[in-house]
């Protein structure tokens, strides 16, 4: 199994409902970094762009999104309104998936990413 099928085997483990939020994530990140691989990294789905990029994951409540700590600290007016912490930011289910917030963070770390490189 390649590194995407296996993020396509993490997507479908979970509820329909839950599925469309992470594949909609996958498909915007995809849309804007098309360089970027996908892999599954501490369990949970990763792209890659020189290094870790961004992680995101499903749980009960909420999708997890992790643009490391630099892209956490860069938005943090911007994500203020949901539960955060150093490296996370947490998306409530019953909440529309903030999908401009992600990619502007996303956009933010491959600049970040690009710099180091």
């Amino acid at each position: 199994m390649d590194k995407s099928q296996a993020v396509d085997v993490y997507i479908q483990s979970f509820p329909e409902a839950v599925q469309a939020r992470l594949n909609s994530i996958r498909q915007a990140i995809r849309s804007l970094v098309p360089e970027a691989t996908e892999a599954m990294t501490y369990g949970i789905p990763t792209f890659k762009f020189h290094g870790n990029l961004v992680h995101y994951a499903a749980f009960e409540h909420h999708i997890g999104f992790y643009p490391t700590p630099s892209g956490i600290a860069a938005f943090r007016k911007e994500i203020s309104r949901y539960k955060n912490a150093k490296g996370s930011v947490q998306f409530p289910h019953n909440e529309e998936l903030p999908l401009e917030l992600i990619l502007s963070i996303t956009r933010f770390r491959v600049s970040e990413q690009l710099s180091n490189a």
